[in-house]
């Protein structure tokens, strides 16, 4: 039923902003990585590491997978590792704040030090460049996101090696045993 009810969303979500755009970026280094600041990225924070890219938001019912997210990134950032938090507005308005009240939101209730970019469209005519290239790999198989939380693993060379649906937890281990393989 839950999987019925977030086609139907993705459906809705075509119909009214199009269809994602095509083409984009074909490798990490081509995509614009902002964080919540506006600020972009820089030095290379993020360069030669493992990354979990979740789309993130304050108000879902998946909200407390935050505190798994915190907790992975705290055991296997010292190993060249990092979440990084995409807050994003397109399930049901269930990321309505702006930069401040997500960045008060992620820090004060689940202790958030992982990185978090700007809010961005996952899907729809308004996807942005990191989307289209996260879907667009082989390991995004083309599909839109289903829900928040959706999850992709990119390797230490900036290839994306996996993706886990919304209701994989950040401590489960099939996608533990993923991280464990792309850290080496």
């Amino acid at each position: 039923m839950a999987r019925l009810f977030r086609d139907a969303v993705g459906l809705v979500q075509r119909v009214a902003y199009g269809k994602p755009p095509e083409g984009g970026a074909s490798s990490r280094d081509e995509v614009p990585l902002v964080g919540l600041d506006g600020k972009p990225l820089g030095g290379g924070a993020l360069d030669g590491k493992v990354l979990l890219i979740v789309n993130v938001a304050s108000r879902c019912g998946l909200t407390p997978q935050y505190e798994a997210l915190q907790a992975l990134h705290e055991r296997l950032s010292p190993r060249g590792f990092s979440v990084v938090g995409v807050p994003c507005n397109q399930f049901l308005g269930q990321e309505p704040g702006d930069a401040d009240q997500i960045r008060q939101f992620c820090t004060e209730r689940y202790q958030v030090t992982f990185p978090l970019l700007e809010k961005q469209d996952v899907n729809a005519g308004g996807r942005s460049p990191l989307y289209q290239w996260l879907v667009g790999s082989p390991a995004g198989r083309g599909e839109d996101i289903s829900w928040n939380f959706e999850k992709f693993l990119v390797d230490r060379a900036g290839e994306v090696v996996a993706r886990f649906a919304p209701d994989v937890k950040p401590d489960a281990p099939e996608l533990v045993a993923a991280a464990e393989r792309a850290l080496g």
